[in-house]
């Protein structure tokens, strides 16, 4: 069987069909075939340019997306109601950094490094989710992102399992597995809240009135105001469009919240027998732009806290070359474990 690595180097479809090609509208012509015919393309496949370039972008932003969403939950480590409480929160948050590193491995492949990634992060060039610049004001925070934040994830993310390159397809498959543990872990959380004291059940509803319209946003902006949708939707890097993924959340959540005892924040939402969802009120896309630019509560504490995590982790990076380069010169399969052991080592002090 072979390894991730080895699947992430080997020939594709489009490679395949293009042996002895010379003419740029030979491969052009091979590379619309593979994504109608729902081949999945490889590194080392011929890509248009601007194809790479929005794999880049989407597949950054979602990592950087991983690593500072650690952040929120991380901070209620330490003050977890209960041992149990606690594991969890510390397995969750442990997950979003594995998450990252699938992802930014899945940007190598495609010829940007990690230090030039987490450069753009640090210096705002590129974005993460605009999620998460909220605070977590309470611990029924916590159950709260893990139903609606992580579910939302789960509805964007799971359509991605099909995104039509190869190396960010496999990664979501793990990462879809992970998240729909995080999801039923903040359900769960909730429920315990809404079914305990007076005071408990308002701490569950204030959360979830907190965090309801800042997770419809994390879709994305409306489809006729989103610029690089209808072409990912055309490589077949996305398989729906921004509206469809926001509405098919909206009709799960309205049941799980009616089970769990608690109400959505929106007068305008009900059921529309006509068109088979739920109606639901006007976002405040202002809010959304607005902390987008980075005008949100917490959008300079967690640019900040990242730079300070990866400035005090450099030791840990600068070992981890100095043990790969110390057993480079005794076998190149050791070197490469000592890589990757680096690797996680980055990982991990990102996460301190």
């Amino acid at each position: 069987m072979a390894t991730a690595a080895a699947r992430d180097t080997a020939r594709g479809p489009v490679d395949d069909a293009l042996d002895g090609a010379t003419d740029t509208t030979e491969f052009e012509r091979a590379f619309d075939a593979a994504v109608a015919a729902d081949e999945r393309i490889e590194p080392r496949d011929w890509m248009p340019d601007a194809y790479r370039a929005t794999l880049v972008r989407q597949i950054a932003q979602h990592a950087h997306s991983e690593i500072i969403g650690m952040q929120p939950e991380a901070n209620w480590i330490t003050r977890a109601p209960s041992l149990r409480r606690k594991a969890i929160l510390m397995a969750k948050v442990q997950d979003e950094a594995g998450h990252g590193l699938y992802l930014y491995s899945a940007a190598e492949t495609l010829g940007t490094g990690r230090d030039e990634l987490l450069d753009k992060l640090h210096s705002g060039r590129q974005k993460y989710s605009s999620i998460f610049n909220y605070p977590t004001l309470t611990w029924a925070d916590v159950g709260a992102i893990g139903w609606l934040v992580d579910g939302a994830a789960i509805t964007n993310q799971v359509p991605l399992c099909r995104c039509s390159y190869g190396p960010y397809a496999r990664a979501m498959v793990r990462i879809c597995k992970e998240e729909s543990f995080h999801q039923r872990q903040g359900y769960e959380l909730l429920l315990a809240l809404s079914n305990g004291t007076p005071e408990q059940h308002a701490m569950a509803q204030d959360a979830v009135d907190r965090w309801w319209w800042p997770s419809l946003m994390m879709f994305g902006p409306p489809d006729d105001e989103s610029q690089h949708s209808a072409q990912s939707m055309a490589w077949k890097i996305k398989r729906h469009s921004n509206d469809e993924l926001r509405q098919r959340f909206v009709d799960i959540c309205v049941p799980q919240a009616e089970s769990l005892g608690l109400t959505l924040p929106d007068p305008d939402l009900r059921w529309n027998e006509a068109r088979g969802h739920y109606d639901f009120g006007a976002i405040d896309w202002s809010e959304f732009w607005d902390v987008l630019k980075g005008n949100g509560p917490c959008n300079e504490q967690r640019l900040s806290q990242r730079r300070r995590a990866h400035e005090e982790g450099a030791w840990v990076r600068d070992a981890a070359a100095a043990y790969a380069a110390k057993h480079t010169r005794r076998t190149p399969a050791a070197a490469g474990a000592a890589v990757e052991t680096g690797t996680y080592s980055e990982t991990g002090a990102a996460r301190a």
